[in-house]
Order: C-alpha cells, then structure tokens, then sequence
C-alpha cells in the first residue's frame, strides 16, 4: 500500500498535535505509575480501596523487526483500556517489554551471515547473482523438467527484508551478530509505540536473555522454583525436532505449524513373502527381511486386513533397521524413525539422524506383493494400487481393512469391477471384507452398510467418503464392540490399547510419531518427533490441570469463544520440552548446556513489570542499577520469594530491609494482573502455560483476572501479506493516516475473536471527522457568548437526557472492552444527537454546546489522546491534562419518557415524510388536488387506545408465551377457534408483534406509551413545520375526530398516529 494518503492537509494539521501532546507527557511523567509508598499508606488491607489500581498489558512482542499494524491492533487493546480505566480515578498500569529468546533472531543472523559470505559486506555481489539467476531461470523454463528450478528466482534473502524495514545497505552486516538486534529493534519499537499514542511506564521495559542480568536472574528463580514444585522433570518423551538445528522446536522456532504436536501410531509391520516381479528385479540385491510398514490410528481393527494399499507415484525406500531387517516406506517416514529409537547399529544401541537407504523403488513395482498382515485372518494377502495415497502423511503404506473404512472399502470394490483397467490380477483381490467391530446403527460391516446408504461407487466421491469415515470412527469408537479376536465382546475403547500392545509384545508393531502437520523450523528444515531425554515441564498433570482449570472458571474471558478454547487446550496439553541447546535465552540453572526456551522464560514476566523500574530504572538490558540500588547477583532465590509474598524475609541478604519492602509493595499493589491481550493463536500455548505457571507459583489471591483474545487483523478485507504487497508496519499507518486517525480506525476494526478488518476508507473517514469535529468545536467555542443561556426548552431537555444516555452507554462499551461500540455511542451517536439539536434548535444553549464539546472530548480520548489533549488545552483552555481528566457523569438519571418521546417524534417524523412520499407516487398516475411543493398543511390523528382485535391476539399470545419462547400452534389455534384468522390483517399483525416480543422481552407485552402523546407532538409542532415544510400542522385527539376523521384515521394505533395531507386554501 502507499505510504502517503491522497490530499494530507487535514491529516497534517491532526499529526502537528501529536509531537506536543507526547511532549507534555514525557515532561510531566503521566504514564509513570507507581503504587503507593508504605509511608504514604502503611496498611495493606484498604490499600486497594482507597487506592484503586489498574495493571494491563500485551504479549510482549519478538525483536526480529518492527512491530506491524497486527501489533498495534492487540496493543490499541490495552492502550485504550488504560486511558479508560485511568479516567475511573485508577492508577493503571501498562508496561511494554521485549522478547529476544529463542531461535529467530539467532536465525535470522546466521542466514544474514551466510548471505555475506555470498554477496560480500555490503551485498555488492548481489546484482551480478540476480542477474545470472534471471537467465538461467529462463533456460531451465524451456524444459519441463527444471521448471521447479525455475522458481528459485522468487527466492526472498534476509538482507532484502532487513532492507524492507528501511536498515541501510552499509548497516546491515552488523546483523550478522545476534546481539546487535538486541540493541537495534526495541529503541526503534518504543519511537513506534510513542508516535501512536501509547501509555507505557518506560521505566518498567526490558529485554529478555542473559544479555539482561536482572531479568535472566528472575528466569532462573522462576524455573528452580517449578523443578522444586517438581513441575519439571527429566525424561524420555516426544517432541517436535529440527535435525538440522539438533534441538527440539517449539512453537517459536517455528516457521510455521504453530502449536502442531506429535502424533502416535501404531506402526504395523507387513512382512514380504514373496515379491511382484517388478520389485523382485528392483530388490533382487537386498539380503535383509522387509516389511512393508503402515502407521494406523486404529489397531483394533487388524484383524480385518485383506490387503495394504500404496501410491503408485510415490517414490519409497527400503530403509536399514538393524542390518538384518529393512522397512519400506517414504523418505520423511523414515527421517521420523531415525529420532525415535527404531534404527539400530550393528550392536544394538540406536543410532540417531541416521538413516541407511538400501535401495529405491516405485511404488507401482512393489503393486502385487505378497505380504503377511499381522492379525489378519488371511495368512498371505496383496499390496494393492490406491489413488490418494500422501507420502506426506504415516509411511506412504496404508492397511486396508474394508469392513470398518469406507475409503478401503470403495477403493477395494472399485479394484474388483476393473482389474485390468487398475493393472491388478484377480486373484490379488478375491478377499472378502472381515467383521471385526459390531455396532447397534451398521451392524458388523460398517463400512459397506455406510457406503450403500451413502450411495458411494467408487473411491472418487470423496466427499461422501470423508462423511462416511467420520461416521464410521465415531461409531466403531464409541459405541462398537470386537467380535474377533482375543477381545472379542470387549467395548472396542477398552480393546483398542490392549491390541495396540499385543502388536508391540508380538513384535509385529511398534510406537510411531510424526508431526500432526508440516512443522517448519525457521532455519528451513522439515521437523520430525523425536524420542529423547530431556527437561520438560509437566503441563496436564492432573492436580495442577485441575488447580488451573479453577483459575480459569474465575477468570473474565470477555467472550465464550476464548473460554470454549482454553477448556480445549486444558484438556489435551500435556509435557512440555522447555529446554534447548542453540538460539539466545537464559542458561537452564541445573543444567547450562541448555537454554530456557521461548515459551517457557516467558509465563510470569507480569511479575517482574512490578518491580522491572527499580532493579533496572529504564535501562532496557540491565547495564544499569536502578533506583533500588540492587546488583543483580544480589537477587538471590530467597529475596524473589520475599518480594513476591511466598518466602520469609531472607536471613543473610546485604539488600535493606527497607528497600525489599519496598519492592514487596510495588508487586503487592500492581498484581494480579487485570487484563491481558492477545492474539486467539497464543492460547493453544503462551496463554494456557501464563495461567499454569501462575497457579503453580502465586498463591490464588495473585491468579490473573482477565484474558482478552482477538482474531488476526485483516487489511482492507484481506489477509496482510508482505509477499502480496498487502502489508502496514504500525509506523506505516501513523506516517499515512496520523496516529489518532489510524487509533480511531483500529477500534473501529473489531472487538470480537473473529478476523478484525483495518479499512484505509475508515481511517481516512476518521481524518475528515476528526477535522470537521475540531473546526466546529473551535467556532462554537470562540462564538459561546453568542450562544443562549437560561432555562432549557423542550429540545434543550431532549438533547441533554441523550447525552446522559449515551455517555451513560459509551462508559459500559469501555468497561466490557467493546470500542466499537464505545465509538458508536461515544462519537457516531453523539454527533447524531448534536447534530439533531442543531437542527430542531437554531438557537442552542450556551451550557449544552460546551458540556457536549468537554464530553466529546473526553469520551474519546482514550481512542484519539492527541487530538482529545488538543482541545481540552487549546480550545477549552482547561487546566491540566485530559489524560489525568475523569471520564464524565450523566447530570441526572436518565429521562426514560423523554428518552421515548424523542425516539417517538423522528420515527412520526420519517412516517411523515414517506408517507407524504408514497401518497405522490401513487397519485401520479392520477388526478390528484395535492401538490407537496405548494404551501401545504397537514393533520395528525393520535388514537389514544389500540383497537380491540390488537388487544385480543396480544391477550392470546402473552397466555401461550413462556420462558421467552411462544407456542405457535396453540397461539393459532385459539386465534381460529375464535374466528380471528378470517381476518387478513391478524397473522401480519401477530408475526409483527412476535418478533418485536422476543428482541425486547415480556415487558413489551404492555404497550401504554410512557408520554403523552398529543403534548409531545404539540411540543414538537414547530420542528415538523420547519422539517417538513408544512405551513399548518393540526394535532387531532382520538375524542377530535368527526366521523369523516374517522375514515382517514382508521389506522392510526397509540405510538403510530395517522397523517391527512392538504393544500392550503389560496385566499
């Protein structure tokens, strides 16, 4: 997208009052916040009441580049909740911190330095490599063979993305050294976050990794502390692994295939009798036993084998096991095999990343093979051709089993009717299906039951099949029993792992993980399970689950979604690897040939924003001592448990006992935390191990309060992209829209889990408003002596009691977190309300105009700071600042009746106008005596009762309405009895009166209108004359009417008079 925004006059003259409202920030030093002193208020138990205390914050973000406008988007969260919760008279807390652990930074280096390697200091040789790239991409296009090769042009080198975030070309070698980036991107991340308006206590931000002592020395509390709880442990488990990095790859080394984990099989081992002829000539060195080998999620139901499925495109291999066995299965199969054990050398003892490859063979050779099928009721069944067959998933080998799976049972049927077209012989496929699994819906041949009720032909319908086989699991699972076998009569759910290790003790399985999905490091190898010791910590155990299921239950989750997702995630969570050995982060205490990893340094740093700006006082790496005057190897584990209230004083610290005091303090007042934002992608891990840990360490009293999770934000509709062009850094947005106008545009963008969306013309729209607003306050305010003052008239009070009303609404969209809806009471409907007083009123009151332009300002400045710090101080002329202002009182409880009138005297307005309308239309095919553009009157019926067929359906429907649902059978049903049905008008007029029923709740059942009708009307008679242009308006009373009254105001019902239109009599 471009940088600069078409005509920018509007948007320059908004952002000249960015840079001095930061500026009287900084200088007056609003967003420093601390708790108060022991001396200030000495007891803790009313600490809170008489000082109120508010601490937010977001998921800090990684150090690999700027932060995008998806960044902003979480952060305008907290950002805007703290400007809120600041005007509720609260000390709120936002701290900003910065994560550098892990393996992106470190990988990024090490590509920038291999990249140096190629091109030279300064990418000099880069051009004369693309040049030559370019031509050798247009030979190899030329045949069609290389065209994969051809792609490599496309290729996106990291000196070009550094280059993307405005680095220099000469600048860029210093990134070869992962500490550089260090120092390089959070100074530039904070000049962000302050041109966007931000609220942060900089003196509380950090770094994370051992390149900060203080923070590095509470890491290291922090996991001595769990392994002392025995949360971690050391062991044999599976774990996502690089080979190429030679450590385990957790979600934030990962490129892509965030919270994929492991997942278990049974790997059934299928051994060769005899092989096809073409396999025979491939295999005819091999001196080894082979089996061909499958991964099934199913091994109860092996004793249904009646053959093994392969794809005949997929290229396998014959893989070493112990140099007398071999497996034949794919390539990435076998990279899995060679990390859990499974390869043996020549003494027995596993060998690791290594993996011997025999021979390779096409999978339409091994077609015709004679196998033995462990469990299988045949002695000897067939390898068979499949369509479909992934080598991206299990071993490329599949088992058959056609009485339990639809896909077996079709592909077999289909190998049956057309031997010769799938270059099958007969005879390999003369297998009937086997019951294995009984089930009260399919009987003991789920599969073909399911396949004939489907109406599958073939294995082509796939998704007829994809339905069957969600069936067919579900239903074998859940409610089958096994009638073969050693277990038959036992529920298939006990059976299933009695079979599995059957198989395994029989030597004829064995245990097989893989990814659940493609899992990409970001160094760019395909990740695979491995089997390995090491340091992990037990999430799922099950008194800890049930301890974090309880903060879950007391935690405000603001929406279901996130709640739904969490009892998800707690329910299958379980070990977890938090050690690694490459990338940056704090060395594991009992162990430093290993580092902490990503998601595991980074569960309670809450705590530590508590106390950040006394140990490091704004020195983001921890150079410096800060105002508490401690040096970091003075932070013993045993003042860490002092300052966080779970350990007695220490004995033998040099630290004064004032000093940890008054660490102690600052924890004891900020925390729990209130509310924390993030995306919904971090729950799967980030988010549920935050609530783990906490409940682990903190007594319940200090358990988080609040987890607030937002979808991804979309970019004018689609995905942001930096491959596509479609992509704004934070920085991007406050250059081209000015950061309140980009603020403004965020709120707008969404508040619920789904997707937000980011619209350019919403940004653009919120310029114009922000100006047109600001000139009009700046008229109104230089003009205020001309304004009326005295008493209020009737448009006075209405005015007023909708501002009560709305600031009323905005003040509870604010405190749920909805801004949208804050935007929609706070900006959208009380310009609407300004703008009918405007209309109706030409002479205003003096107070409402400046009360209206102090609260506009108000309510919006936690969305719009710089434009709200603006007018408070340069056009009210207020005294101090608007981000220390209180947010405004309603002057009085809201008028209900007039609140009524006022929505009742625009709706007549509009039934006015339309009707006025319509009658034209359709009178233009005839002579009619009305002219609308002729001085013109107009009479208002008013009926003061409703008319008693109305009242007899509403009497019917409220006796066959309960618990806010009606019965609409027995509502028609006695509207027939009574003959009510004949009449046309009844059905239009119950379905009507149903649905406004059940929006607004039973009291909608009493329809006596809270005002009088006729005085509202007479009151506003002036208005309707100048809105409508009307000379003459008559308000009629039900008792007015003459009988020929009585023919035009036939339809007129309390709340929705009827209207007669005339021309004046020309005199």
């Amino acid at each position: 997208m471009s940088v600069e925004a078409p005509k920018t006059a509007k948007r320059d003259a908004l952002r000249a009052f960015e840079a001095e409202a930061r500026t009287l920030w900084d200088k007056n030093k609003v967003f420093e916040v601390n708790a108060p002193s022991i001396k200030e208020h000495p007891n803790e138990q009313t600490l809170h009441k008489l000082h109120p205390k508010y601490m937010s914050c977001m998921a800090f973000p990684y150090m690999n580049g700027r932060l995008h406008l998806g960044h902003a988007f979480t952060f305008s969260k907290v950002d805007i909740g703290t400007g809120y919760e600041r005007m509720k008279g609260k000390r709120a807390l936002l701290p900003q911190g910065f994560h550098c652990t892990g393996m992106p930074i470190k990988a990024c280096a090490d590509k920038l330095k291999r990249e140096i390697e190629m091109f030279g200091k300064n990418f000099e040789k880069y051009d004369e490599f693309a040049l030559s790239q370019t031509f050798d991409a247009k030979a190899a296009v030329k045949n069609v063979k290389s065209k994969v090769a051809a792609k490599t042009g496309n290729v996106t080198y990291q000196f070009q993305i550094m280059l993307s975030l405005g680095i220099p070309r000469t600048e860029l070698h210093r990134f070869a050294d992962p500490a550089y980036w260090l120092d390089y991107f959070p100074p530039r991340t904070i000049e962000d976050m302050n041109a966007f308006g931000c609220k942060v206590d900089w003196r509380r931000s950090f770094i994370t990794t051992d390149a900060n002592p203080y923070y590095d020395s509470f890491v290291r509390w922090q996991m001595r502390k769990l392994r002392e709880m025995s949360k971690i442990k050391f062991g044999e488990r599976y774990t996502i692994y690089s080979i190429v990095d030679k450590q385990p790859c957790m979600d934030h080394d990962r490129s892509s295939g965030e919270a994929v984990g492991p997942q278990e099989y049974t790997g059934i081992k299928m051994e060769v009798l005899e092989w096809s002829e073409s396999a025979a000539k491939v295999l005819k060195s091999i001196k080894h036993k082979v089996y061909l080998v499958a991964a099934t999620l199913r091994p109860e139901t092996m004793y249904g084998q009646t053959n093994c499925f392969v794809g005949t495109e997929i290229t396998y291999g014959v893989y070493n096991v112990d140099g007398k066995n071999a497996y034949l299965c794919t390539e990435r199969a076998a990279r899995n095999m060679s990390m859990q054990k499974i390869f043996l050398d020549k003494d027995g003892k596993p060998t690791e990343a290594k993996i011997e490859c025999l021979v390779k063979i096409k999978g339409s050779d091994v077609v015709g093979t004679k196998i033995h099928a462990p469990l299988s009721t045949y002695p000897a069944v067939y390898v068979l051709p499949m369509e479909g067959v992934l080598a991206t998933k299990g071993t490329g080998v599949v088992t058959s089993v056609p009485s339990d799976s639809p896909d077996d049972y079709a592909t077999l049927m289909d190998l049956k009717k057309k031997p010769e077209y799938y270059h099958v012989d007969p005879k390999w496929v003369q297998f009937d299906p086997i019951p294995v699994i009984e089930t009260p819906t399919y009987g003991r041949l789920t599969a073909p039951k399911l396949c004939e009720l489907k109406k599958i032909n073939s294995q082509k319908d796939r998704n007829q099949l994809a339905e069957a086989k969600e069936i067919a699991y579900k239903e074998g699972f859940y409610q089958g029993t096994m009638c073969i076998g050693k277990y038959s009569g036992m529920k298939v759910q006990d059976a299933k792992i009695k079979i599995k290790d059957l198989l395994i003790e029989s030597n004829e399985g064995f245990v097989y993980n893989e990814p659940e999905s493609l899992v990409m490091s970001r160094s760019g190898d395909e990740c695979v399970v491995a089997l390995m010791d090491q340091w992990y910590i037990d999430y799922g155990e099950e008194q800890w689950k049930e301890k974090t299921k309880k903060c879950l239950s007391q935690l405000n989750t603001f929406t279901q979604e996130t709640r739904n997702q969490f009892e998800q995630v707690l329910d299958w969570l379980n070990k977890w690897a938090c050690a690694r050995s490459f990338g940056l982060g704090t060395k594991l205490p009992w162990d430093e040939q290993f580092l902490v990893e990503s998601l595991s340094d980074s569960t309670i740093y809450m705590a530590y924003y508590t106390v950040a700006h006394l140990l490091q006082g704004g020195s983001l790496n921890g150079s410096k001592i800060g105002p508490a005057g401690i040096p970091y190897d003075q932070l013993t584990d045993e003042v860490w448990d002092y300052v966080f209230k779970i350990g007695p004083l220490p004995k033998h610290s040099k630290i004064p006992v004032d000093t940890l005091n008054m660490l102690r303090r600052e924890y004891e007042y900020f925390y729990p935390l209130d509310l924390r934002v993030s995306g919904k992608d971090l729950i799967p891990n980030h988010l549920t191990f935050f609530l783990y840990v906490h409940t682990a360490i903190f007594p319940e009293n200090m358990w988080p309060r609040g987890i607030r999770s937002n979808g991804h934000l979309m970019l004018d509709s689609k995905k942001m992209s930096k491959s596509t062009g479609n992509f704004m850094t934070m920085s991007d947005a406050v250059i081209k829209y000015g950061a309140d106008a980009t603020r403004f545009a965020l709120a707008d963008a969404g508040d619920s889990v789904e997707d937000a969306n980011f619209e350019d013309a919403t940004a653009n729209a919120a310029i114009l408003r922000l100006h047109t607003l600001l000139e009009w306050c700046e008229e109104h305010v230089a003009n205020k002596d001309k304004l009326r003052k005295g008493s209020f008239n009737f448009y006075d009070k209405i005015f007023e009691n909708e501002m009560n009303k709305l600031v009323g609404l905005t003040d509870q969209a604010y405190e749920a977190t909805l801004y949208r809806e804050a935007l929609k009471y706070g900006v959208f409907e009380f310009q609407a309300a300004k703008d009918a007083y405007q209309l109706s009123c030409a002479d205003m009151h003096h107070d409402l105009i400046m009360r209206y332009i102090e609260w506009q300002a108000l309510m919006i400045s936690p969305v719009t700071p710089h434009w709200s710090e603006h007018v408070w101080s340069h056009v009210l002329k207020k005294n101090g600042l608007i981000v220390n202002a209180l947010f405004p009182k309603p002057t009085q409880p809201v008028d209900e009746a007039l609140d009524a009138a006022t929505r009742y005297l625009r709706k007549t307005t509009k039934s006015i106008r339309d009707t006025e309308l319509s009658l034209t239309k359709k009178k233009k095919k005839a002579t009619s005596d009305y002219k609308p553009s002729e001085p013109k009157s107009l009479t208002i019926y008013v009926a003061t009762k409703f008319p008693e067929w109305q009242d007899q359906c509403l009497s019917i429907m409220k006796s066959h309405y309960k618990d806010g649902q009606f019965d609409d059978l027995k509502i028609r049903q006695e509207l027939g009895s009574k003959g009510m049905l004949k009449d046309k008008k009844v059905m239009p007029f119950v379905q009507e009166q149903k649905k406004f029923i059940l929006k607004e709740g039973p009291v909608a059942f009493n329809r006596t209108l809270v005002f009088d009708e006729c005085l509202i009307l007479e009151e506003g008679k002036d208005e309707l004359k100048r809105a409508l242009g009307f000379h003459t308006v008559n308000i009629l009373g039900h008792q007015q009417w003459s009988e020929q009254d009585k023919k035009v105001a036939e339809s007129a019902v309390p709340g929705s008079p009827a209207f007669n239109f005339k021309n004046e009599v020309k005199k």
